[in-house]
């Protein structure tokens, strides 16, 4: 008597416990994809919000009073322009792989009345006109700004916060070798004092007009806007999981029944 009572509590106390594991399970699936479905609508509405900044009127950079509160999700692509003198002995070459080859995005520090920008002058593939990466220049000194000498030149395009450095391929300014726009970076490694936390992308015609680098014209507004937006699949994913617990589970029911009668 006592045996059959054991046996009956135990596959009861079981079925007890794997209601409550599929119960967290069917949970957990069924709220990461309600959060997936949320970030999908963020990032919709971020890429809205880009492609009107990217075709609005452009608007004055940032000031150095502004600097501190820039971020990616208010200020990331936005079009802008600016005026100043380059620092051409401070330019600096950065890898780049676009759709039309290997090459170089050419980065020069651009002397403002509010500070140092970093400007990126656009893009050099790599070979053409028998151009090759330059050595890298002497540190300027702390004043750079204060002795520059050349035209003013005006440039507009979007502002793009300082690229993090990378995890696969990370900067080497002691060899020159650099992989990312990281402005910080770039500034130590040339001796300038606090630069801008972004950068702006030249436009086509700014690049035009601020001339060669090394004999070869870079070319500007090229700048690659994507956005990696896998959400609608992580949601149908998880959905898809809580889907098949609640179908395990009608399984084990069915069963169950089948085998009392």
């Amino acid at each position: 008597m006592m045996t059959g009572a054991i046996k009956r509590q135990r596959p009861r106390a079981l079925r007890v416990i794997l209601a409550l594991v599929a119960g967290v399970m069917f949970a957990g699936f069924f709220a990461l994809g309600t959060w997936q479905i949320f970030r999908l609508q963020w990032k919709l509405a971020l890429i809205e919000r880009v492609e009107q900044r990217v075709h609005a009127s452009p608007v004055a950079a940032p000031s150095r009073a502004q600097w501190p509160q820039l971020n990616a999700e208010a200020d990331d692509y936005r079009r802008v322009q600016l005026s100043g003198v380059l620092l051409d002995g401070s330019t600096t070459q950065v890898l780049a792989s676009l759709d039309r080859g290997i090459g170089y995005w050419v980065v020069t520090p651009l002397c403002t009345a509010d500070g140092i920008v970093m400007i990126n002058r656009g893009f050099i593939e790599a070979g053409v006109g028998g151009w090759k990466p330059q050595p890298a220049p002497p540190a300027a000194s702390a004043d750079a700004c204060a002795g520059a000498q050349g035209p003013t030149v005006s440039f507009s395009g979007l502002l793009r916060l300082s690229e993090m450095a990378g995890r696969l391929r990370a900067n080497e300014p002691s060899r020159n070798y650099w992989y990312t726009r990281d402005v910080q970076a770039l500034a130590a490694a040339r001796g300038l004092p606090a630069v801008a936390p972004y950068f702006v992308d030249a436009d086509a015609p700014s690049a035009l007009a601020a001339g060669p680098v090394g004999g070869v014209q870079p070319k500007g507004g090229l700048t690659v806007i994507s956005f990696v937006n896998n959400h609608l699949v992580y949601a149908i994913t998880w959905y898809a999981l809580a889907l098949m617990v609640v179908a395990a589970v009608v399984w084990v029911i069915r069963d169950a029944r089948k085998q009392k009668s």
